[in-house]
């Protein structure tokens, strides 16, 4: 059974003044995460720039981090976008690294049917030794994989999760109730955590935990103890900070706010751009409610 920790951070990606890939950086940041609660890092998703990245960069990024945590935590890359054939060499090149699994997301753009999302997802895992971690994120894809494609998926031996940010519960509960032992379900969206863990979920994988890490993995752990009630207070005391990390397009306000709390990554290579005084005007009073857990 395959257990990549039930705090897994989607990491930001530093970059230089000259909008470089700092690898430096990236390795003191992977160090600080774990440092600050996460059991794994997602490398090279959403959160972590992976459209502004070079095939090239990618993989020496994974290899870096990988080298730096060790076995102190897993590291899993995210080796796929809608070019099939790129997904399944990039995904064998991540291996040769020496990551510990694989995010293997819904290709956006395309829209294939689900036949289509099984086939590549089932190519992709049969040319590796890896695990992976399917996630399912309809708002950047305009594509959901449903709960059958899921469970379907599930019964491959090395798909041994998903990442879920659909926001559908009842979806999400099918998966849970319906997967196979060892296929594990985590929360894609920090606000959903509670929830989703509340109905067998086992974890997140947080844009969050860059900045409060210890703070989501305490809530975690009274969800895990059976302290419902004191867990569902500290949903409440940090939903405004969950809430104000998605005012604008992930990863602008987490990048913002890393920066803020003193730990150097740069700014959003283009199409993004940084923070605007509209946007930072209104979050740094929520952000300044926080304790910062990243060690700066």
């Amino acid at each position: 059974m395959i257990d990549f920790g039930r705090l897994l951070t989607a990491m930001v990606t530093p970059f230089d003044e000259e909008g470089e890939l700092d690898y430096a950086q990236a390795r003191r940041l992977a160090a600080a995460l774990v440092e600050s609660g996460s059991d794994g890092l997602v490398i090279g998703g959403t959160t972590g720039e992976s459209p502004s990245m070079s095939d090239d960069e990618k993989i020496r990024l994974f290899a870096e981090v990988k080298a730096e945590v060790g076995d102190g935590a897993s590291v899993i890359a995210g080796t796929t976008d809608n070019n099939h054939r790129k997904s399944v060499e990039i995904s064998k090149e991540a291996e040769r690294v020496g990551v510990d699994g694989l995010l293997l997301t819904v290709p956006a753009y395309n829209k294939p049917p689900q036949e289509g999302l099984y086939r590549h997802f089932e190519a992709i895992a049969g040319a590796v030794g890896l695990p992976g971690l399917l996630y399912n994120v309809p708002s950047r894809t305009s594509l959901n994989m449903t709960a059958e494609t899921t469970l379907r998926l599930a019964r491959i031996d090395n798909v041994v999760g998903v990442k879920e940010a659909s926001s559908d519960l009842t979806q999400i509960t099918r998966i849970v109730d319906g997967a196979p032992d060892g296929f594990r379900v985590w929360s894609g969206n920090d606000d959903e955590t509670f929830p989703i863990m509340c109905v067998g979920g086992h974890g997140v994988v947080s844009v969050a935990s860059n900045m409060i890490g210890l703070q989501i993995k305490a809530m975690m752990g009274m969800i895990l103890e059976g302290d419902v009630e004191r867990a569902a207070a500290e949903q409440r005391r940090l939903l405004p900070i969950f809430k104000a990390l998605f005012w604008v397009t992930n990863p602008i306000p987490i990048k913002h706010a890393v920066n803020r709390a003193g730990f150097r990554v740069g700014k959003p290579r283009l199409p993004m751009w940084e923070a605007d005084e509209d946007f930072t005007s209104k979050f740094d009073p929520v952000m300044d409610e926080y304790a910062v857990d990243l060690p700066v």
